[in-house]
């Protein structure tokens, strides 16, 4: 479940989500400012609100997936912190999903989640012999934290 999860929530979704207002939209041809606009309406409601308030939920109530699946650690001692991890992650998330209704919140957790992913990628790059679980994490984090550190930093000139 947590593969199809991954892929549906930093990929498919906010692409079918960003094409499918694109196409609705009645600008005619979209300026550059508002096709980043949706961009980033779509992706941080999707990869930081829903993903990372379903990681940190997941995390919250079953930590022994994320301590032994994910990080590789089989110890009882690690459930705590994954628990602790899983609070930051609801708190994360649910500003993005707040970002669906007040749009003023979309900078700050843009900033936010480009900086989570970014460094939560690169400490998945520094894992010798990683699985394939955390290659997919490594991945999608990076591709995060490029997505949301472009519309972050864009933005001032859209």
């Amino acid at each position: 479940m947590y593969v199809p999860m991954v892929i549906a929530l930093m990929f498919l979704f906010p692409l079918i989500a960003i094409v499918a207002q694109m196409m609705l939209t009645d600008h005619g041809v979209l300026t550059a400012a508002v096709s980043m606009g949706i961009v980033a309406k779509w992706y941080v409601f999707s990869a930081v609100g829903v993903r990372l308030s379903l990681a940190g939920l997941r995390q919250m109530f079953q930590p022994r997936f994320t301590a032994q699946a994910i990080l590789g650690i089989n110890s009882p001692d690690a459930l705590f912190l994954v628990r602790e991890l899983g609070i930051a992650n609801v708190a994360m998330g649910t500003a993005g999903l707040g970002t669906f209704l007040y749009a003023a919140w979309l900078p700050p957790v843009e900033l936010t989640g480009a900086i989570f992913f970014g460094v939560a990628g690169i400490n998945h790059w520094l894992i010798k012999g990683r699985n394939k679980l955390q290659n997919l994490a490594l991945v999608s984090d990076l591709f995060a934290a490029l997505v949301l550190a472009t519309c972050f930093f864009a933005r001032p000139r859209w």
